[in-house]
């Protein structure tokens, strides 16, 4: 289960979170690859001047993504016309709330579905170890396979693991996950070695 913690962790800027939630009911949030890439579409478009993405992967039933507030939301509260008073947490949580609205609003409609879609509060921990930071882009790519979704997360297609090796344009911050494990080889490397090394300490959830 999340930590108690991970309900109210603060988003502050320039730092790391993993973003994490599920449905209420346990049921699947995406019924066709075009639910998939709205979600995705939608995740762009809320983050787009807040956040970067570093690694997601999308199941059945719940999501992962790895994030980096930007270091400088001035120029967001500028560009948006929000006051100076308006901290940092508030407009990250704000983004992340009318995403997630935004997306249950359609899917709602499409399957003629009512009432909430997913939990609240979202969770969200601080990832402030490298360690942390390495296997945790590991685990959010393993997820597929961690759940006997398929046989090998590689080949999941709703995770950031083959977007990050190619060279198709994206906003997903490739080059700056590739330069952390050291080249795309290494990259590769760790994730075929199968190096699922979390420890309780850096336990997420048990969907």
């Amino acid at each position: 289960m999340a930590k108690e913690e991970h309900y109210y962790t603060k988003f502050e800027e320039g730092k790391f979170y993993h973003i994490y939630n599920r449905t209420v009911d346990k049921k699947p949030m995406f019924a066709n690859d075009g639910n998939n890439a709205f979600f995705l579409q939608k995740l762009r478009i809320y983050l787009s001047g807040v956040a970067d993405v570093y690694a997601y992967c999308l199941l059945d039933n719940h999501f992962h993504i790895l994030i980096r507030v930007n270091e400088n939301m001035s120029n967001y509260r500028l560009a948006n016309q929000i006051e100076d008073a308006i901290d940092t947490h508030i407009i990250i949580s704000k983004q992340f709330r009318v995403f997630f609205q935004s997306y249950a609003l359609a899917f709602n409609k499409q399957q003629n579905r009512f009432g909430t879609l997913f939990q609240t509060p979202f969770k969200r921990a601080l990832v402030n170890d490298d360690d942390y930071f390495t296997h945790l882009i590991y685990y959010i790519h393993f997820n597929p396979q961690k759940h006997n979704l398929i046989s090998d997360f590689r080949n999941w297609k709703w995770s950031s693991y083959k977007g990050i090796i190619s060279i198709k344009p994206s906003r997903l911050m490739k080059a700056e996950v590739i330069k952390w494990f050291g080249s795309e080889q290494q990259y590769l490397n760790f994730h075929h070695s199968g190096k699922y090394l979390l420890n309780d300490n850096f336990i997420i959830d048990d969907f």
